[in-house]
């Protein structure tokens, strides 16, 4: 069954990415905040290029997505140097915004990966 189109997933809330351990070669799943833009999916790293999860994309960008039900392949990638006040961080920190948290921190500091839909 063919991948949605990423306009129907953009309202969930939370995605699922799997990457390979760049040690272990085992799968490691974690629930992610994201943001469809420009036909890729966009997340924020909080922990930055230290995070587990940055340095498994960055050894193995082919990692395994999933949006709702729907489950694909897709190739990542960390977006060096995409700026502080950049429309795709505000967007996602839009997204997710409380009432107790603006999140305009986060955004502004976080590290930026874009993920591009192989199937």
């Amino acid at each position: 069954m063919p991948f949605p189109d990423l306009a129907t997933l953009a309202s969930e809330k939370f995605c699922y990415l799997t990457t390979i351990g760049r040690v272990t070669g085992r799968r490691h799943t974690i629930e992610i905040w994201f943001l469809v833009h420009d036909d890729e999916v966009w997340m924020l790293n909080g922990s930055g290029a230290r995070s587990d999860t940055v340095r498994n994309l960055q050894a193995h960008p082919e990692v395994r997505l999933r949006i709702g039900s729907a489950t694909t392949v897709a190739v990542a990638r960390v977006v060096d140097g995409l700026p502080p006040d950049a429309p795709v961080r505000e967007a996602i920190a839009a997204k997710y915004r409380t009432d107790g948290d603006d999140l305009v921190s986060w955004s502004q500091t976080a590290l930026p990966v874009a993920l591009r839909i192989l199937f």
